[in-house]
Formats: C-alpha cells, structure tokens, sequence
C-alpha cells in the first residue's frame, strides 16, 4: 500500500517537475556538453526522480 501511494502522488508531480528537469538539465548541459541525442534521456530521467522524491516526501513527512 505504501508503494502506490507514493506512486499516486509521483504521477501528479510529473507535470510539476517538468520546468525544474529542464532548468536542471540545461545547467547539466553547462557544465558537462550532452550530445543533443542523450538530451531528452537525460530530461525524462531527471523528471522521474525528482517526481518520486517529492512523491517519496510527501507520503513520508
């Protein structure tokens, strides 16, 4: 029950996390160059942890 409670409240913050992974990625790209292939990889995946971080979060605090 714990698992997808915390997927529940992932799912909602994947809309929320998208400006952040993008900001976060750009800054990324900055520092170490991303070919432009690996670039929305790198976003999707960025999005996905911080989406589960916070869901994370919220069911635990």
């Amino acid at each position: 029950m714990n698992v997808v409670l915390t997927l529940v409240f992932s799912i909602v913050m994947l809309f929320f996390m998208i400006f952040p992974a993008m900001k976060i990625t750009e800054w990324i790209d900055a520092r170490y160059p991303i070919p432009k292939k690996y670039y929305t990889p790198v976003m999707l995946t960025v999005v996905v942890m911080l989406s589960l971080l916070i869901g994370i979060f919220l069911r635990y605090a």
